[in-house]
């Protein structure tokens, strides 16, 4: 099995707490995904195609939910799969043109499947507490930066 080459070294709890925002923006507002991240052992943003700013009730709403998969315990697993059966059950829109015939789905328990090829931990009580630290909203882009606590 060949699969695309990894460019980074991401710190897994953060990167596994970006997957759970991800699927928590996309339950709360429709929206796709982050179209742009930074994901950082200290601290880590993420920039997501909205038509309003969140209201403060949301942003809790959203630290909320993040921080109640956290403690639920999740196992998170892989499976590979070809990219027409990934197709069916992931977002496919953000992976290069010449990603390979296999793909890796990353699972956060039942909570989010995604196409990648990072590092995450196994479980989401390794994560800590996640904690929104501000945000702004421009032209139709919400950027939310975050960090964990233990």
């Amino acid at each position: 099995m060949e699969l695309n080459e990894h460019n980074k070294q991401e710190y897994p709890p953060m990167h596994t707490a970006e997957h759970i925002l991800n699927a928590t923006m996309v339950k709360m507002f429709g929206c796709p995904r982050s179209m742009n991240a930074h994901i950082e052992k200290k601290k880590s943003k993420c920039d997501y195609i909205l038509d309003r700013k969140p209201t403060d009730e949301e942003i809790r709403e959203i630290e909320r939910r993040v921080n109640e998969v956290i403690s639920s315990c999740c196992d998170v697993s892989e499976e590979f799969m070809s990219v027409e059966k990934a197709a069916a059950i992931v977002d496919l829109r953000k992976l290069p043109e010449n990603v390979s015939e296999t793909l890796r789905i990353v699972h956060v328990g039942e909570y989010d499947s995604c196409a990648c090829i990072g590092t995450h931990v196994r479980n989401t009580s390794e994560i800590g507490q996640f904690r929104i630290i501000s945000d702004d909203y421009e032209n139709g882009r919400w950027r939310v930066r975050f960090k964990l606590t233990e």
